[in-house]
């Protein structure tokens, strides 16, 4: 299994509308792609998030990131152009 994991700083005034697009929208766009079989969203306190999305093997996470990030990122910037950092990484399970 790989997890793709892309964490957020998000500003105060936006915790709210972030949270409810990830949860009511973007989860569920990504999961539609077909190339993850889980989608989580965690805080680990105000304002810092991450969200994993899971894959069953890197050609999935690989067509992800070819065909579908572009579109999902442009649709995140239209929803926060700013207020919002993230950072991303990829984790591959080991046992």
């Amino acid at each position: 299994m790989i997890t793709y994991e892309v964490s957020a700083i998000v500003e105060t005034a936006l915790t709210t509308q972030y949270e409810q697009y990830m949860i009511s929208k973007h989860l569920a766009d990504v999961l539609s792609s077909g190339c993850f079989v889980e989608a989580v969203l965690e805080r680990a306190a105000p304002g810092k998030y991450r969200a994993r999305y899971v894959a069953q093997n890197e050609e999935d996470l690989e067509r992800y990131l070819r065909d579908h990030t572009a579109a999902k990122r442009a649709d995140f910037a239209k929803h926060f152009p700013t207020g919002v950092q993230l950072s991303r990484e990829v984790w591959t399970e080991l046992a």
